[in-house]
């Protein structure tokens, strides 16, 4: 079983009034550089005065990706063009993509915090890392990759799709860890079958959708590996803000670069620790393109309590959802992860689903589509049907059409992110 390991010790284990007080000088620092460097950043907290503390920091605005696309390409970057190392993006899926920058110290940062998460996460110096995130404008394949060698751990490049060609690698290399998203890990565990507990992989480290406890357990029988949640996105730096550690007791922020905060969805408000509300996360040593109060948009809660590996910095829970991800059927508040943590505890249904969304006259729909699992035969598609709706109103307060269909009808990962929800009310 892999143990934590830590690549910056002294920092990692830092006592919280050393780190707080290198977080506000950080601060400062990044306040001055956005007033000094970005027009757009400097006219919006021209009327708020310089920070004394943390706390001051809820005097100013949030920025949100609306923000970062008004400005694309290049509108909010902190250095000229002729400073950058490399240059990232977003998909764009939904509109422009938004860019994000980097200069060769914030690469070596970025480095840092990834090599970081994979000696929490167990992954020993000298080990190999199935990198099966996508290489390119997406901040993932490189993340990862530069972390990795940055801890020493040798890298297969293998980026995603192209299944049959990773399940070979994955035999004939026999790497101890893979990262990639945990929708498409299900999808390897799915195709190895039974091969699969008896693989090389020891550790998965697993990112760039919300997941649950239950689809790591799912993950973790199928593979035979203890799976661990990494956490990023791009306009902050990309995978490497949190981690769990081996230990699995939340993902530790890397708090030296990155200050969080938890605010009510709907009034902005500050939370206190424990509660659940959007993640808002400040860069404290970005170059290119530090960010103020970024609204992620991700919903969860944060701790600051010690773990029990000795690190100290802040912890933050499981992403529970997207605050824009939450579909809402008449008048209902409904998230993929709540259906997804409902589904995988009954017997007899896989782990992929999809929701489907629809409008019947004036009402809306919402149809589940499940898989049956091959192991179970006993019970008839209307019996499993039956049951899942029963636990699926108990647990959303709404009544769903089910529809549980053979294996392989569910649309899966292939390597990328994938979308649980097909909503046809915005078609």
């Amino acid at each position: 079983m892999p143990t934590t390991g830590f690549h910056q010790r002294e920092i990692e284990t830092m006592p919280r009034p050393q780190l707080e007080a290198l977080q506000l000088e950080r601060l400062q620092s990044t306040i001055a550089s956005l007033r000094a460097n970005v027009p757009v950043m400097a006219e919006r907290i021209a009327d708020v005065a310089d920070p004394t503390s943390l706390d001051d920091l809820v005097k100013f605005p949030f920025l949100r990706k609306t923000d970062l696309r008004e400005n694309y390409p290049f509108g909010l970057f902190a250095v000229p063009r002729d400073e950058l190392a490399r240059v990232h993006a977003s998909s764009g899926t939904t509109g422009k993509p938004t860019v994000v920058g980097y200069t060769s110290d914030d690469l070596q940062v970025w480095a840092d915090c990834v090599a970081r998460c994979l000696r929490g996460a167990g992954v020993e110096p000298g080990q190999m890392l199935h990198n099966a995130y996508g290489y390119g404008l997406f901040t993932g394949g490189l993340g990862l990759h530069d972390g990795a060698t940055e801890a020493g751990i040798n890298v297969i490049p293998v980026s995603g799709g192209n299944t049959e060609r990773q399940l070979m690698l994955l035999k004939d290399f026999a790497p101890e860890a893979i990262c990639c998203t945990p929708s498409y890990a299900l999808t390897l565990a799915e195709l190895l079958g039974d091969a699969g507990p008896d693989c090389s992989l020891q550790v998965g480290i697993l990112g760039a959708e919300p997941w649950s406890n239950a689809t790591r357990e799912a993950i973790e029988a199928g593979l035979g590996i203890i799976a661990v949640n990494i956490y990023g996105l791009s306009e902050v730096i990309g995978p490497g803000v949190s981690c769990e550690t081996a230990d699995r007791d939340g993902l530790v922020i890397m708090e030296d670069h990155f200050l969080p905060e938890i605010v009510d969805p709907d009034t902005g408000e500050r939370l206190p620790d424990g509660e659940v509300g959007v993640l808002v996360l400040t860069s404290l040593t970005k170059q290119a393109f530090p960010v103020l109060r970024y609204w992620t948009g991700d919903l969860c809660s944060i701790t600051r309590e010690p773990a029990v590996c000795g690190r100290t910095h802040a912890r933050m829970s499981f992403v529970l959802g997207r605050a824009d991800d939450m579909l809402v059927i008449r008048g209902v508040n409904v998230y993929p992860s709540q259906v997804e943590h409902t589904l995988l505890a009954i017997d007899g249904v896989s782990p992929h689903f999809q929701l489907v969304v629809d409008r019947d006259g004036t009402l809306d729909t919402l149809l589940l589509r499940v898989e049956r699992d091959d192991s179970e035969s006993a019970r008839s598609n209307n019996d499993l049907a039956s049951e899942i709706k029963s636990e699926m109103r108990t647990s959303l307060l709404l009544g769903v059409t089910v529809s549980v269909e053979p294996p392989g009808s569910v649309p899966r990962s292939e390597g990328g992110k994938l979308s649980r929800t097909l909503d046809k009310r915005t078609l």
